[in-house]
């Protein structure tokens, strides 16, 4: 019988296995990071007296990759200090280590021989029972366990991690024949439920799933581009957000990942196939010459484009010199824009007879037959190929997705026409009737397969908003907002406005949703499924309302904010906030007063209105100040002056968490707070603490004043602000923001630890908030970020 992963190893410790160490330790699992022992001593160890004997020495390279990842960018580790759960160790010292552990992750060198060798000595120490998984990219699983012992085949499988393992969703998990069905399913939910990841089964082919097709559309992209004379901006221009892929597009994407490494991944296709298919995966000349002149993207410092101060150059692959950037215009991506969604943007491009059109139309076709042609061959359905793409590549649609987003019946007719050779299931699937791959009957997804369509497998964590709208309507909704029934006795108000930009349409359905709970739900999860959980208020009728010198109307919106976020903090039924993505000022706002906060572990969460000339005003300031507070043990004396400093940076520095985790050291979240490492299921997971909290007996916080620094501890808050003013780092006008500021979280006017109750604070927060809205330098800032996108120092 598996037991729970408590401990793990990680076996080579270069990028991916020192992500995948992190990405394990965020997850709070203690993990041992091996790798080889040098074979010298550094001047440096030689002048500490150390020899190659010394474990500081023959652990010198997993202890530097660990030491590393507190530099990289973006942070493998979602707390710094999660670094203390990675140990460091060697392959010759520490293999006897292995026993204690339960499950052992091999990373290294991507060479059949070596891993054959690691996996000879892993036999040897490792415990009976514990899994062992190879983080290869391609490399035959099934050629990696000949030889080895009965257990450790039943318990072995491929585990392809894509990089960065804290931020790609994707797991490919490659079973050998013989992996035990147990140990598959253990995977599948482990790799979902505990490390968030979405978990495919890829068969063992070459570069498995998403790499494989990934890969093919790529080189495609690139004989496309050469063929019909566009340059690389060009094709960038049209193969991103417009076609629901990521703003990296192609080239962008090519850089980042880095020549050396998609050439890597392209040969090892290209070695083990034939005929056209070997054709395509052939890297262009222009490539290989880049390869060698070290042009390998990001981390050389010039790819496909090239930085010149604040100018981005794009590379001319017929002479290889670089020129301006430039961007494909026509008819029909302009038209598309017009388009609401990527779906119907896609068809308007595809069949388009332009040259956006005709390059498009180009790409799609045989990417769509390639991974038709693939089904049965790397996967066994097509929803496999879809996530490994969506998951792995950031595609918005899969390709079969992608292919009934333009038509299945369409496409097919206008690829005989030009010859192409569709798969025969695919001609057979439409000469029975089926004219689409996916197909949707009340709300529930089924997926054709073998002359059916057959449902869905999802994970009962996911609840899908979509879905359950289609399914049971919904309670009230206006244009900011919808009340929806989770079942269980749970309501969940989700925010829908431009960006889930809080207005009075906002503020309303917030009101309605607490009083409908209060009488006829256990509890009420705050959450949606946008790109962000809110990004603040709508910034855009604040500053119009302040440029026609409305600040009657705006005193009144804040009000309204004010009251709506004490109505959720005393509620007399438990208000759950999942936030995730980026969760900014009035978002944040939203969240502190909940009963409990279950964060996505990627939440960026932070109060922000002094980048656009404000302060908090929906109550923020007050409840970060009360979180500091009752983040102090009871009946410890503690300086009330410090709690009001850290608050005050915290707010002034407009600081922003980079994970959940650091959500709860900047005091966003308390201890009880809970994370979900699995967006998917933060939904499932709220809705778990609204039933936990009703079930306990409930009762609303009791109603208690607040002890404050008062006038002497203002004058303390402002000493750093203006030091910094004096010195030219702050502007006249940051100082003002900061003098309001402080006055707001010490209290007023009033003796240091004097007691002070809410509204009280509400009221002083209210009033700096009014009086920043109506500067015309304030205005500036926030013109600028509704304008640019960035904040102003004026």
């Amino acid at each position: 019988m598996i037991q729970l992963i408590k401990k793990a190893a990680v076996l080579g410790s270069g990028v991916m296995g020192s992500g995948i160490a992190a990405h394990l330790a965020n997850i709070g699992i203690p993990t041992l990071l091996l790798d080889i022992v040098p074979r010298e001593v550094t001047e440096g160890e030689k002048a500490k007296g150390l020899t190659i004997e010394d474990k500081a020495v023959r652990n010198r390279i997993s202890a530097a990759s660990i030491q590393k990842l507190l530099q990289q960018k973006p942070a493998p580790l979602a707390a710094k200090r999660n670094i203390a759960l990675i140990e460091a160790g060697n392959l010759e010292d520490d293999l006897n280590r292995l026993g204690d552990v339960d499950w052992i992750i091999e990373v290294v060198v991507e060479n059949l021989q070596v891993k054959k060798q690691v996996f000879e000595k892993v036999d040897q120490y490792r415990k009976p029972g514990s899994i062992v998984s190879s983080n290869t990219s391609g490399i035959s699983v099934e050629a990696m366990v000949e030889g080895r012992s009965e257990d450790f085949q039943k318990h072995f499988l491929g585990t392809h991690f894509f990089n960065p393992p804290r931020y790609l969703k994707l797991l490919e998990v490659i079973p050998t024949k013989h992996t035990s069905p147990e140990v598959l399913s253990f995977i599948k939910e482990f790799g979902e439920d505990v490390l968030g990841k979405g978990v495919v089964f890829a068969k063992d082919t070459p570069n498995f799933i998403a790499n494989r097709i990934g890969t093919y559309g790529l080189l495609v992209t690139l004989q496309e581009m050469l063929k019909g004379g566009y340059s690389v901006g060009e094709v960038d221009s049209v193969t991103g957000p417009m076609i629901g892929r990521p703003k990296s597009a192609t080239f962008r994407t090519l850089d980042v990942v880095g020549l050396d490494t998609f050439v890597h991944v392209a040969k090892n296709v290209y070695e083990q196939v034939e005929g056209k298919e070997k054709e395509v995966f052939d890297v262009p000349a222009f490539m290989k010459e880049m390869l060698e002149k070290g042009w390998l993207g990001s981390k050389s410092g010039q790819g496909f484009f090239l930085k010149q101060g604040k100018e981005i150059l794009e590379l001319d692959p017929a002479t290889l010199e670089y020129g301006p950037r430039k961007k494909l215009k026509t008819a029909v991506t302009e038209l598309s824009k017009q388009e609401k969604g990527t779906a119907n943007k896609m068809k308007a491009l595809v069949y388009a007879n332009d040259l956006a059109g005709q390059l498009l139309w180009n790409i799609f076709s045989p990417v769509l037959t390639y991974s038709a042609e693939l089904l049965g061959t790397i996967a066994d359905d097509i929803v496999a190929i879809d996530q490994a793409m969506k998951w792995g590549f950031g595609w918005e649609m899969g390709p079969f997705e992608t292919w009934d987003a333009i038509g299945v019946e369409k496409s097919v007719t206008k690829m005989k026409e030009a010859g192409v050779d569709v798969p025969t299931w695919v001609c057979d699937m439409l000469e029975k009737g089926f004219t689409s791959f996916y197909k949707e009957e009340n709300g529930e997804l089924s997926f054709y397969s073998n002359g059916e369509y057959l449902p869905l497998d999802v994970n009962p964590k996911v609840i899908d908003l979509k879905k359950l709208k289609k399914q049971k309507g919904v309670i009230k909704k206006n244009s900011g907002a919808s009340l929806i029934d989770l079942g269980d006795g749970v309501a969940l108000l989700e925010f829908h406005s431009q960006s889930n930009a809080i207005g009075l349409d906002i503020v309303q359905m917030i009101n309605f949703a607490v009083d409908e709970v209060e009488k006829n739900f256990k509890g009420l999860v705050i959450g949606n499924q946008g790109k962000n959980f809110c990004v603040g208020a709508n910034l855009a009728m604040i500053l119009m309302e302040a440029q026609d010198d409305n600040i009657f109307e705006i005193d009144m919106v804040v009000r309204h904010f004010q009251q709506a976020m004490m109505k959720i903090k005393y509620s007399a039924k438990p208000v759950v906030a999942a936030p995730f993505a980026m969760t900014l000022g009035g978002g944040a706002e939203v969240c502190l007063p909940a009963a409990h906060i279950q964060a996505s572990a990627e939440t960026y969460m932070g109060l922000v209105e002094v980048g656009v000339g404000l302060i908090p005003g929906g109550g923020g300031n007050k409840e970060l100040y009360i979180k500091h507070l009752e983040s102090m043990p009871n009946g410890v004396e503690f300086d009330l002056q410090k709690v009001a400093n850290k608050v005050f940076e915290t707010i002034a520095t407009a600081k922003v968490s980079t994970s959940g985790e650091e959500a709860r050291e900047n005091n966003f979240l308390n201890k009880a707070d809970g994370i979900s490492v699995n967006g998917d299921h933060q939904l499932y997971d709220a809705k778990q603490a609204v039933l936990a909290l009703y079930e306990k007996g409930y009762k609303p916080p009791v109603r208690k004043k607040i002890p404050v620094v008062g006038e002497t501890g203002y004058a303390t808050l402002l000493l750093g602000a203006e030091a910094m003013f004096s010195s030219g780092y702050i502007s006249e006008h940051d100082l003002k923001i900061a003098k309001k500021l402080a006055y707001v979280i010490a209290g007023g006017k009033v003796p240091y630890g004097t007691e002070v109750d809410e509204q009280y604070l509400l009221n002083l927060e209210k009033e700096a908030f009014l009086s920043l809205v109506a500067e015309p330098k304030s205005q500036q800032r926030m013109q600028h970020m509704l304008l640019k996108g960035k904040p102003l120092r004026n």
